[in-house]
């Protein structure tokens, strides 16, 4: 028996992932009544359009996101993205800068490396995009030692936004390690034992893209 846990936001009409980014644009190519003339016996279709910012909803980043020459999200491999063995780690409710401690010294090679902060609960709301949970350039360095498969969090950024270095971001995709930003329902894994899933559409020139992340439970 297994069990599959959700850990992506829906993506809907207008709503805003990061403050100052445009939400997405959802709209009609081909209605299902424009399309009764097109084909027989009354079939319908819907064909749907989206503009939007690759930062949008729950997505991954990979290193063309911060280097220009680098791999971008149609050359991510799926090793780095599927069927990772998942351990979660939790900040402190009253911790808000993510430390090599928390991680307890323990081997995670190969792991996706998920850090539970509880900061989606305040998705779509002005809390989420102040004084949200990120991770330091030691915690980053630390986890780039450890040479883990994906890094991710439930939170606004993996960096402190007001620090312009981005060192979180430039650590991780510099040796080739996706992150995961905006997870959620982080509390339904348990803290290992759970295999991680986050892979996007192979989109060739963008460092960035939605993922439906979610994580399997075997029973």
């Amino acid at each position: 028996m297994s069990r599959l846990i959700d850990l992506s936001h829906p993506i809907e009409q207008g709503m805003i992932t990061y403050k100052g980014l445009p939400g997405p644009e959802i709209d009609e190519y081909m209605s299902r009544e424009s399309s009764r003339d097109k084909y027989a016996d009354g079939a319908t279709f819907h064909i749907g359009r989206i503009t939007m910012i690759a930062n949008t909803g729950t997505y991954v980043d990979s290193p063309f996101h911060r280097f220009e020459n680098a791999v971008d999200m149609a050359g991510l491999p799926l090793e780095n993205l599927a069927d990772l063995p998942a351990r979660v780690f939790d900040l402190p409710e009253s911790t808000r800068a993510v430390e090599p401690d928390l991680f307890g010294g323990e081997d995670l090679k190969g792991h996706a490396v998920l850090i539970r902060t509880g900061w989606d609960r305040h998705w779509r709301t002005d809390q989420y995009s102040e004084g949200n949970p990120y991770v330091t350039r030691a915690a980053a360095e630390y986890l780039v030692a450890q040479n883990i498969a994906l890094a991710g969090i439930d939170s606004l950024n993996i960096d402190d936004p007001a620090d312009l270095t981005r060192p979180a971001h430039t650590l991780l995709l510099e040796a080739g390690i996706p992150v995961c930003e905006h997870l959620c329902n982080l509390k339904a894994l348990p803290a290992s034992g759970s295999r991680f899933f986050a892979v996007p559409a192979p989109v060739k020139g963008l460092g960035t893209f939605p993922v439906r992340a979610f994580a399997l439970l075997e029973e």
